[in-house]
């Protein structure tokens, strides 16, 4: 039986781009794959086959090459909602998570009313906070938000004060971009359908590392993004149960989305054609599916597997380093993601993530610094912004020893 780092050593000759020399001739150590992923030599050869071999448009013509993409693009749809565990009907294919989450907001949007109450997390990224925060200023709802407990875990106690009769939706990352935190997803389903309320569920963070099954964790809605999981940017999915999406207004209108129309009047296609409007991203869906099969052939347990071997590396090699604080939770209740800061320690200064990352850019070592698209997160926490780290299966041990002497270096340039 092979080590989990000869794996990962397998794995990683599917990406050129890890061969990579940048910065003055120092090899790339890609560590910012919560911002996006590197992509398989065989999801861009799919790509490839598709544009030089098939290219045509979907669902319109009935030559051999319209046929032969509407195939191969239908191949993805079901590769996807397979992928989720969700009937074919209940997947939509999207450009990224933002836009799903915005195409349920907005289509909720008709059947909310003053005095309705939405609930979300601190912890949320702007893309599950911002749409809301719009409906709220126009349909005079109030917003209410779930607390974590010392910014590591979810605090239940704080959902079962928030969410009430008056909660009309629930919408809450299933892990958090800035902490890590694996969000008890089922629990906090029961106790909103208990209160009547849906649930939309941001799996931006999560359907590319973890296995998960939407039937199994019971929300209503669901979004999550390509680019973050192998495929290329501009592909995505956004489930919802059937009798959901049928009462969804469709946001564009015109192309596939059509059943019939008149000069006075229009109806809508069937799912998931009803949200579909326009010619999708043939390509880009094709890249999709291809990511797919590639995450199944590894597995996503052993995928798991692999990011937890990672993180618990890494956590415990920065719980060493007085000069650092990181935030969230332990490595058992925690994704591959681990935001940081250098606070210098007893004697030392702070070093603002800025700097901590252009300094590792010097030695190739490429990391997120900001506020990660959650600056009420930020502010909550009390930091300007944090330093980010974030894994995926190409990953190694050596590429975290390499990052942890480059931050001890950081350390010894401002003290």
């Amino acid at each position: 039986m092979t080590t989990l780092d000869e794996q990962i050593n397998k794995i990683r000759e599917d990406f050129p781009i890890l061969k990579r020399k940048v910065r003055n001739g120092v090899s790339l150590i890609y560590l910012d794959n919560a911002a996006t992923t590197q992509k398989p030599k065989q999801v861009v050869d799919a790509i490839s086959n598709y544009y030089l071999n098939v290219n045509a448009n979907v669902h319109r013509g009935i030559h051999a090459l319209s046929e032969e993409a509407s195939e191969m693009y239908e191949s993805a749809h079901k590769k996807t909602s397979d992928f989720i565990g969700a009937n074919y009907e209940e997947l939509i294919f999207i450009k990224n998570t933002t836009e799903g989450l915005n195409i349920v907001a907005n289509g909720l949007k008709r059947s909310l009313h003053a005095g309705d109450e939405i609930v979300l997390t601190r912890a949320e990224h702007h893309s599950n906070l911002v749409p809301f925060i719009q409906i709220a200023k126009e349909k005079g709802i109030k917003i209410k938000y779930i607390d974590f407990i010392g910014f590591k875990d979810l605090d239940m106690s704080s959902a079962e004060a928030q969410i009430t009769d008056k909660t009309k939706l629930l919408a809450f990352p299933h892990m958090s971009n800035v902490l890590g935190t694996i969000t008890p997803v089922k629990e906090l389903v029961k106790l909103a359908h208990d209160h009547g309320s849906l649930v939309l569920l941001d799996g931006a963070q999560s359907v590319p590392h973890i296995p998960l099954n939407v039937k199994d964790l019971g929300v209503d809605f669901m979004a999550f993004s390509g680019h973050k999981m192998l495929a290329p940017m501009g592909t995505g999915g956004l489930y919802g149960k059937e009798e959901h999406l049928d009462e969804l207004d469709p946001q564009l209108f015109g192309g596939d989305m059509i059943k019939s129309v008149s000069y006075d009047d229009a109806s809508w296609n069937v799912l998931p054609y009803k949200f579909e409007a326009g010619t999708p991203n043939v390509g880009g869906m094709v890249g999709l599916g291809e990511a797919i099969t590639y995450l199944n052939n590894i597995g996503m347990n052993k995928v798991k597997e692999i990011e937890h071997y990672l993180t618990k590396y890494a956590m415990d090699k920065l719980s060493e380093l007085d000069f650092i604080e990181v935030y969230g939770p332990d490595a058992t209740k925690r994704g591959g993601v681990i935001s940081f800061n250098v606070t210098g320690g007893k004697n030392g200064v702070f070093i603002h993530p800025h700097d901590v990352s252009t300094l590792l850019d010097e030695k190739g070592i490429a990391i997120r610094a900001g506020h990660h698209c959650a600056q009420p997160l930020m502010n909550a926490m009390n930091v300007p912004a944090t330093s980010r780290i974030s894994f995926y299966i190409y990953n190694s041990i050596e590429e975290i020893d390499k990052t942890i002497e480059a931050l001890k270096e950081v350390q010894t340039v401002f003290n």
